[in-house]
């Protein structure tokens, strides 16, 4: 059983950081965030509350959640006493090294140390740390505080007894965690997101269709039942047999260049950067990109009473 009010440090706190900090304290664990852009730290309680009201909080959760968050200023005051710690820092390789150098003078020795990152791999983040045992990864989803999976990355050092340690801690914060046995870059959600992304973009590189088309297709056919059948039990479901057949038939004709897509390495050249430049794959009018931003607040939402 895990215990609760343990002291929990979070170092960011803008939108993975206040969503990791609000799981934890609604958990009923004591959180401590800090940030380095001190308007981003003063904004976080603002933020969770918001967050939590997506969530469908009453006030008094809200007011009880907001008591188990205690703003620092810095990484040395937040890690203090610290049984764990989470960095959810920008996805930059030396800025989280050297947040973990300077959280590995001040926190405990016992205390566990987590880095959520959707890609880098997390023996490079930690590789210069003293007690390198106690050093995992976390992958949180976006947004953390919405969707159940985190993803927890052993390296070649991670003892055994921390994996179970933090397996534990985020099953008891509602989360879905899956352990992920070796470092490989991507781990596993983003591994299978990207290869579906690559063809998708290879699909509008080569004519084949337009991007409208593509994101019909997966919303319109099989996204509506990866909720609830994944891909392997999809193909136990039809039969290993079919799937063999299948892949005998299309797989030598997908996508299977090592690099990035020319097409899309000319949309980030020519400056259509997606929603926030109003052009990416598709043009997007600042309506249409709240829109959307919208919709999938309100879809997660209702996931959770349904599934």
């Amino acid at each position: 059983m895990v215990a609760k009010k343990q002291q929990i440090a979070v170092i960011g706190a803008g939108l993975m950081g206040h969503g990791i900090a609000l799981t934890f304290a609604r958990a009923g664990q004591y959180v401590r965030i800090t940030d380095p852009v001190e308007d981003t730290l003063l904004s976080a309680p603002k933020r969770i509350s918001e967050s939590l009201r997506l969530l469908g909080a009453r006030d008094t959760e809200i007011a009880a959640t907001l008591k188990k968050i205690e703003l620092c200023g810095s990484v040395a005051g937040a890690v203090g006493e610290a049984k764990f710690v989470f960095e959810a820092a920008p996805e930059k390789l030396e800025l989280k090294q050297k947040i973990f150098a300077e959280v590995e003078e001040h926190v405990p020795e016992d205390a566990i140390l987590a880095s959520n990152t959707s890609v880098i791999q997390i023996s490079k983040i930690m590789a210069e740390l003293r007690l390198k045992g106690r050093a995992i990864g976390t992958h949180w989803w976006n947004p953390p505080h919405m969707i159940p999976l985190v993803e927890v990355v052993k390296t070649q050092w991670t003892d055994p007894v921390v994996a179970n340690a933090i397996f534990d801690l985020l099953e008891d914060a509602s989360k879905t965690p899956v352990m992920v046995e070796k470092d490989v870059p991507g781990f596993i959600g983003n591994r299978l997101q990207h290869a579906l992304w690559r063809e998708a973009v290879s699909l509008v590189e080569n004519g084949i269709c337009d991007a409208e088309a593509v994101d019909t297709v997966v919303k319109s056919c099989f996204g509506r039942r990866l909720a609830v059948l994944g891909p392997l039990e999809n193909a136990d479901l039809v039969g290993t047999d079919l799937t063999l057949d299948i892949h005998e038939n299309v797989l030598h004709d997908l996508e299977s260049r090592q690099g990035p897509s020319p097409y899309l390495e000319k949309l980030v050249a020519d400056g259509r950067l997606g929603m926030k430049s109003g052009e990416g794959f598709r043009k997007w009018t600042k309506d249409e990109a709240d829109a959307v931003r919208a919709r999938v607040a309100r879809h997660l939402t209702k996931l959770e009473t349904i599934l």
